[in-house]
This record gives structure tokens, C-alpha cells and sequence, in this order.
């Protein structure tokens, strides 16, 4: 075996998906002169059947990809775009046939902040190659086993090529392997157990298609109902104890994924295993779905049995860290499988950079970085906590997404535009909130669904784009800030206070009126409920006093640092009122005007 540690790199990627190959590009755009490895099996040029799950993203992703990864160009040439997140449920379970037998919640307009759908082999192949002329250093071949070591020794790695074997050694390991768990299995940091998934116990089975007939599902003409397009969106279709995703991957091909997330406990295995299995599905409970992919080509078809798993440890202080589904997963549900990557991208380069640059408070941010990541995948795999029980039910589901998409707007949007996941005193608050507010909320409302459910009781279909199901016009991604106008990207430049507070206000309008429609004045009365719009309020009047705070200290002005140096420049600006010389003394000008006419017009 080679041994290539003559000069160990500053950090090793196993792995070069996805997550990897982000990391990679950050750390390198962040820590100039930064030695990289990265290390997959599969070649350089993938091939269009080098599919997986996580084709979608959302606006947190988008934004980090975008503006943090400087790929705003790349995606718009190269990936579909996405208008929002559509719902649909079955008017009747035995007539799916065509897209007015649903119920609809439908994204209506342009989102403020955007968001993109992903050819994930193309996306993969281009970025590997992006890195590889930034300076990163691609092996080709499979790790065979890794050595890790405490504190701030060297990490060794173990890698088979096509022709011979090699060891590797750097000061930090990052495992984006995926589901090969090559960290996960070393130091027994992974738990498949459904106790500590909060009872997630999913399988999911999907297919691609291309040159597909998107006029089944929708002519494209609806001039009264929104300003965006429904068939560039990501389209979730549910019933009993499942639901599905429409996500177009590619434009010139007319390329389709659809897959569906399963629970256990009502759809078993063995009845969606297999490509018949799956088709003969959506032809009883999804027609129209079925009548998409059977006009279309097959490219391949894939099943998991089981889809969940989470991590005891995302970064540790010896110097390894897990990323992507070599650390959690829990259901492709809102696609934020991608916030959880870019979260622990942020995190994992901080750390890194600080550790490299000798920084006191590495550790701390480690440790710091590593809670709070811990406590965001906690959350996430708590909003999937008796999923299977309700999504089904159109009326009771429909109050479940708009409780939802409040806390992604409003609290978790923010945090992440302001950057706020990276301040060592922000994080110990969200922490807390989490813990002492928001699990317990969580839990109530997922009871008390669970009884509307048995009792079959129809509560109103919410919409969670529009603005006129709770006072004041009130929508969830509403925004309480110019953070976007102003284009406040700096670290803690906006107040995430600010839009935590009035979240939760709302979110006590929201409580109440779900208590007056599930019981009128006597559940609105009822020492519980009473409790919970105390503890809501309390929470909010509590964040707004740290709004407070935040407002007189420090300077937090609507200026970014490029503005404020442009606008102090501007100063010594005066206006020229002269043209700078073209023509050269002495040329025949006549003779460049008849070469000239021979140029043909290009039209």
C-alpha cells in the first residue's frame, strides 16, 4: 500500500455527492490555500442513472448555493427552476383521474427568496469538475477503512484505487459517504431505532421518467388563479398513510421524479418493492400520476426499505464531522434534507477555519456548532411525528402544513439569512426555545390532530399562502424585516428577534382559532388550551425584549460593508460630461465603413 502522507491534507471528503462536493467548494472559497481530497468511487463522468433522492431545494439551500457557493448563474442555466410547494388531496379516494379530482393548495406567486430543482447527476459532474480547477485533489476509488485518532492528530484513510492502494492522511474527516456510514459504523454514532426518530418508520419506492406528458397534469392555462407556474413546482399528492412528490429534473429532456414516502404501519414493503408494484399503486390511488409516467420513457426505478436514521454526533472534537445522510435522514417531506447539508456545510468550514487558524474559541464553536445542528435535525424529525396518522386527511393535514411552514418562515428562514446559526450566543437561546416551547407544542397539536383525525372532523381546509385565514392579513412567509431589500447578508446584520417574536404571536392566533373550530368557546376555554396561548405569548413578549436589546446595541444599520464603501466613495463622485476619443487621426475611415457592409446581420 502507497502511502501518500508526505504532506497530509488540511481536510479529507469521503465522499462526492452532493454534500461533499458543496463542503469541498466552500471550505475552498473561504480558507485560501486550503488542501483538499476528495475520495468516491464512482467516476468523474456520471452517468444520467446515478440518481438518488433529493432533487429539490428550498430556499435556504437555493440562497446558500447561490450566494455562498457563487453558482446563481450555473443554476439558472443549467436546473429547472421551482415556484413553491403544491398540495393536493383526493376528492374522493376511488376517482384520481385528472387534477380537478383534487383538493388543491396551490403556491400562487413568485416567492420572495427562490428556490431550484436539481439534475443531481449533471449538478454532481459539473461541481467535481468545478473543484478540481479550484485546486482539490479527486481520487477515484472506494475507502476501504479509516483510522481515527483523538484530538488534533492526523486521521488516516484508506483508499482502494483501480490499480493500486493508498493511505491518506489529513487533520479533519468529513464523511459525505452517504449510507455507507463509514464514520457512523466506526465510532457507533448511528441509531436506525424508531424510538429515537420520534416513530418515523418510512420506506420509499420512485421512478424517472423523461419526454413526459406534462398536460396531464396540468394545461398550464390558469389566468385567475396564480402568477407562477404549478408544473415547475414541487407537487406533493397524499392519502392514507403515504404521500407522493412531482419534482421535473430536466427541461430539454422532460425528465420526471416521482416517489413515494411510505409508513410501515399502514403500506408495507412487499406491495411497492418493484416497478409493477409501485405503477399498479398510482394507477388504484394516484391515476393521474399514473397516467404521467406511463407516458413517458422509463429510466429507472429504485425502493428503500427503510428511509430514517439520525446521528449521536455531527462534529466532534477529535476532528471528524458527518454530513448529509451519513449523518440523518427522515423524510423527504418539504425537501429539507438540503437546509440540513447547507447548515452543516456553514458549521463544518467555521469550525475548520478556526481550528486551522489556532482560534480560542474553536472548540467552543465546535461544541456550540454541534448543538445547535443537533437541535435543527431534532426538529425537523419531530414535524415528522405522526405523519402517518394525518396526512391523509385534507382538513387536518392542511392546518399541519400552515402551523409549519409559520416556524420555517418565520423563525428558521431568518436565522439562517442573518447567519445566525453561527453566533455562539444566539444558539443557546434557540436551543432553549426549542426545548421548552416548541417540542411541547409540537406534541399538543399532534394530539390533539390525532383525536380531529378519529373523529373524522373537518376543520377547514388552511391555505398557507394566502392571507386571509388569520387577522391582519397575516400569511406564512410574510416578512417582518428589509432584510432582503437591503440585502443584509452579513452576520447578524437583521434582527432574526424581530420575526421570532411575531411568529409566535401568530402562532398563538393560529392556536386559538384551531381550538374555536375544533370545540368553539369551551375548548377555547379550557385550561389547557388557555395555558398553551399564555406560555405562546410569554414566549414572544420574552423575544421581543432580546429584540430590544439587539436594537440598542451594536451597529445594525439597513448599509452592508460593500454599500457603506460605495456610498462614502460616491462622495467625490462629479459627472463628466465628455466622451472619450474613438476615432484615430490619419485612418481611412471610408475603407472601415465598406468592410463593414460585407458583415452579414446576424438576426
Amino acid at each position: 500500500m502507497k502511502n501518500m502522507s508526505n504532506r497530509p491534507y488540511d481536510v479529507i471528503i469521503m465522499g462526492s455527492g452532493l454534500a461533499g462536493l458543496c463542503q469541498a467548494r466552500h471550505l475552498m472559497l473561504k480558507i485560501p490555500n486550503i488542501r483538499i481530497a476528495m475520495i468516491d468511487p464512482r467516476p468523474e463522468n456520471r452517468t444520467e442513472k446515478d440518481l438518488k433522492l433529493g432533487e429539490s431545494t428550498v430556499e435556504v439551500a437555493t440562497l446558500f448555493f447561490g450566494k455562498d457557493l457563487g453558482l446563481y448563474e450555473y443554476l439558472i442555466e443549467n436546473h429547472p427552476p421551482k415556484y413553491g410547494l403544491n398540495f393536493h388531496w383526493p376528492k374522493r379516494n376511488d376517482q384520481t383521474k385528472t387534477i380537478d379530482d383534487y383538493f388543491h393548495i396551490w403556491a400562487n406567486r413568485q416567492p420572495d427568496l427562490a428556490s431550484t430543482q436539481l439534475n443531481r447527476p449533471k449538478f454532481e459532474r459539473d461541481l467535481l469538475k468545478m473543484n478540481r480547477e479550484m485546486g482539490a485533489d479527486f481520487y477515484n476509488g472506494r475507502v476501504v477503512d479509516i483510522d481515527l485518532t483523538p484530538n488534533d492528530q492526523l486521521h488516516t484513510v484508506k483508499v482502494k484505487l483501480p490499480n493500486e492502494s493508498i493511505e491518506l492522511q489529513g487533520k479533519h474527516l468529513v464523511d459525505a459517504a452517504g449510507r455507507r456510514f463509514l464514520i457512523g459504523k466506526k465510532t457507533n454514532n448511528i441509531s436506525f431505532d424508531s424510538k429515537d426518530l420520534y416513530g418515523v418508520n418510512t420506506g420509499s419506492a420512485w421512478v424517472r421518467v423523461q419526454n413526459v406528458d406534462r398536460t396531464i397534469f396540468h394545461s398550464g392555462y390558469d389566468p385567475t388563479g396564480a402568477s407562477c407556474s404549478h408544473y415547475y413546482a414541487t407537487n406533493h399528492w397524499f392519502g392514507k398513510g403515504h404521500w407522493l412528490w412531482m419534482i421535473p429534473t430536466d427541461i430539454d429532456t422532460m425528465e420526471l421524479s416521482i416517489g413515494v414516502i411510505h409508513h410501515h404501519d399502514y403500506i408495507s414493503s412487499e406491495s411497492l418493492n418493484s416497478k409493477e408494484k409501485f405503477y399498479e399503486f398510482l394507477k388504484a390511488n394516484h391515476n393521474i400520476l399514473y397516467q404521467l409516467v406511463t407516458s413517458a420513457e422509463n429510466i429507472d426505478f429504485h425502493y428503500w426499505p427503510r428511509l430514517a436514521h439520525t446521528s449521536k454526533t455531527l462534529y466532534s472534537p477529535d476532528n471528524w464531522y458527518v454530513i448529509g445522510d451519513s449523518a440523518c435522514i427522515f423524510d423527504a417531506f418539504y425537501s429539507l434534507g438540503s437546509t440540513m447539508i447547507v447548515s452543516a456545510i456553514d458549521s463544518i468550514t467555521e469550525i475548520i477555519r478556526a481550528k486551522l487558524a489556532g482560534e480560542v474559541n474553536a472548540a467552543e464553536k465546535c461544541q456550540a456548532y454541534n448543538q445547535f445542528n443537533l437541535t435543527l435535525i431534532n426538529s425537523i424529525n419531530l414535524f415528522m411525528h405522526n405523519h402517518s396518522r394525518h396526512l391523509g386527511d385534507a382538513s387536518i393535514m392542511s392546518w399541519r402544513i400552515y402551523f409549519e411552514n409559520m416556524i420555517w418562515f418565520g423563525i428558521l428562514i431568518p436565522i439562517f439569512v442573518g447567519k445566525w446559526h453561527l453566533d455562539l450566543e444566539f444558539i443557546p437561546q434557540f436551543v432553549q426555545t426549542f426545548q421548552t416551547t416548541l417540542r411541547s407544542l409540537v406534541y399538543e397539536i399532534h394530539d390533539q390532530f390525532d383525536q380531529l383525525v378519529d373523529e373524522k372532523k373537518n376543520i377547514g381546509l388552511m391555505d398557507c399562502y394566502r392571507s386571509d385565514q388569520l387577522i391582519w392579513n397575516y400569511h406564512t412567509p410574510k416578512r417582518y424585516t428589509h432584510a432582503l431589500e437591503n440585502a443584509q447578508y452579513e452576520p447578524k446584520q437583521t434582527s432574526v428577534f424581530t420575526s421570532m417574536k411575531k411568529t409566535f404571536f401568530y402562532l398563538t392566533i393560529w392556536y386559538l382559532k384551531l381550538q374555536w373550530k375544533s370545540g368553539g368557546l369551551s375548548q377555547v376555554c379550557h385550561p389547557r388550551s388557555l395555558g398553551t396561548m399564555a406560555k405562546l405569548l410569554t414566549t414572544s413578549i420574552y423575544i421581543g425584549l432580546g429584540d430590544i436589546i439587539y436594537s440598542l446595541t451594536g451597529n445594525h444599520g439597513s448599509e452592508s460593508q460593500l454599500i457603506a464603501e460605495m456610498r462614502e466613495a460616491f462622495q467625490e463622485y462629479q459627472y463628466g460630461d465628455t466622451l472619450q476619443p474613438w476615432i484615430v487621426e490619419g485612418v481611412d475611415t471610408k475603407s472601415l465603413e465598406m468592410e463593414a457592409e460585407k458583415v452579414p446581420l446576424q438576426v
